[in-house]
């Protein structure tokens, strides 16, 4: 694998603090590593919160490409693979005594050694978490138009671009909360809002019945539309899974002591998120499919128009529930940002740097959303490209250097199985998604 044992000298028990008083009230300042005092159901809420989604909103579209036998398998085979993965985080955390790998490219760089644990890691996490990022513009826009259109179907009709930058507006103030336990009560109003939406989601469909006609063949005609629709779907299934780029980032706020270490109540949240995750996921995706057949959209509730105020009010809590997400998403951003400014750069940690910084990724990603907006196939193209490597397999590939399972063992054998289903997903996703993303570009006007 050409990787340092876990016996390296990261490894020596770092029980002595070796930090300078400068380097100590660094890392008291920045977001990951300022407060460490969170409660195991702050790890729930915020797994919660990064794992569902806008994605849940495109698993009945997903399942109309993939189609009832190979969508059920998807599914079931990624919730099982992504908690798997999941918990080998958690287990790595603080498998060195006395160090805690506090951030993901930490324990890339304690897997792959320095340099390379840095390249490998760190562009994926920001693709991700970025991209994430820019979808929730879109997400959050496109949720506002729909209810503004819903509750006011009079009213003159207003540009996605303006809804976009009134979503936005919201983050140029809450992206200034120092830290992730000062976004908690935002992630905890998330998840009880992703609850919510998904709930309204099936139960509306359920509600409306099956449509007149109802049709569960694939939407495209030809053989290559097939193909090409089947692995954008993957996309859209990795993108639903995608909360392990923020777990270290989580964990590292819960306190730890060698009696009680952290991975205790960091893996009783996750399982709790993880039951929530299930009870979102599996009612929208199946029972969205089953009512609409290959009829359903992009965004399950721009499928559904009746009850209008249930609706209105489903999409106004996928609004509040992007906002806490996109806080989850943009911290790590945050500390990145900060650290190369105040470590490499040598800013002094001010609240003016930290304002500017956090002003112009908030400006960015904004920009990007309203010139970009293409919802699915956006999706998908992130969930392969990014997604599927820092969630379903490079967990795996860091497990085998660290741990070194031996040949042919039950440990081995599941983690090369994830190895190579990730590696598919890597694969052939990304090639649907940018298909869809041409075939939305031909008639895009932009900014419109």
């Amino acid at each position: 694998m050409g990787t340092q044992a876990p016996n390296d000298q990261d490894s020596v028990p770092n029980k002595v603090d070796t930090r300078t008083a400068e380097e100590k009230a660094i890392d008291d300042w920045l977001p990951i590593t300022s407060s460490r005092n969170a409660k195991w159901w702050y790890s729930a809420f915020h797994n919660v919160t990064a794992m569902v989604g806008a994605g849940v909103l495109g698993l009945p579209y997903a399942m109309a490409e993939l189609g009832w036998g190979p969508g059920v398998t998807v599914l079931v085979i990624s919730w099982i693979v992504t908690l798997y993965t999941l918990w080998q985080m958690v287990e790595m955390h603080e498998m060195v005594p006395g160090k805690r790998f506090d951030r993901y490219h930490e324990l890339g760089q304690h897997a792959f050694g320095k340099k390379l644990g840095l390249y490998i890691v760190v562009p994926q996490q920001l693709i991700v978490e970025v991209g994430v990022n820019i979808v929730y513009m879109v997400t959050g826009g496109k949720s506002l138009q729909k209810f503004h259109n819903l509750v006011c179907k009079d009213c003159k009709s207003i540009k996605l671009t303006y809804f976009i930058m009134i979503y936005a507006s919201v983050h140029f103030v809450l992206s200034h909360l120092p830290n992730f336990n000062s976004i908690s009560g935002v992630s905890l109003a998330a998840a009880v809002m992703s609850l919510s939406y998904s709930t309204i989601a099936w139960a509306a469909s359920v509600d409306k019945g099956v449509v007149k006609d109802v049709d569960y063949s694939y939407k495209a005609t030809t053989t290559a539309g097939k193909v090409f629709n089947f692995f954008s779907a993957l996309g859209d299934v990795a993108f639903a899974y995608a909360g392990h780029n923020v777990v270290l980032e989580i964990q590292a706020t819960i306190p730890s002591t060698p009696e009680k270490p952290s991975k205790g109540p960091m893996w009783r949240g996750v399982i709790v998120a993880y039951i929530v995750v299930a009870l979102c996921y599996f009612p929208v995706s199946l029972i969205g499919y089953w009512m609409f057949g290959n009829s359903v959209e992009d965004n399950i509730l721009i499928t559904l128009e009746k009850p209008t105020w249930l609706i209105a009010m489903a999409n106004l809590f996928v609004v509040i529930h992007v906002i806490g997400s996109y806080q989850i998403y943009a911290m790590p951003v945050f500390d990145m940002i900060e650290t190369v400014l105040v470590k490499k750069l040598k800013f002094k940690p001010t609240r003016t740097l930290r304002f500017i910084s956090r002003n112009v990724y908030v400006a960015l990603t904004m920009f990007i959303g309203m010139t970009f907006p293409f919802f699915g196939g956006l999706l998908s193209f992130f969930g392969g490209f990014a997604f599927a490597p820092t969630t379903y397999f490079l967990p795996c590939i860091m497990w085998l250097a660290i741990y070194k399972p031996r040949k042919f063992s039950l440990s081995w054998f599941a983690n090369w199985i994830c190895i190579v289903l990730g590696l598919l997903l890597m694969i052939l996703s990304p090639i649907g998604g940018l298909r869809q993303i041409i075939l939305q570009a031909k008639d895009y006007k932009f900014y419109s």
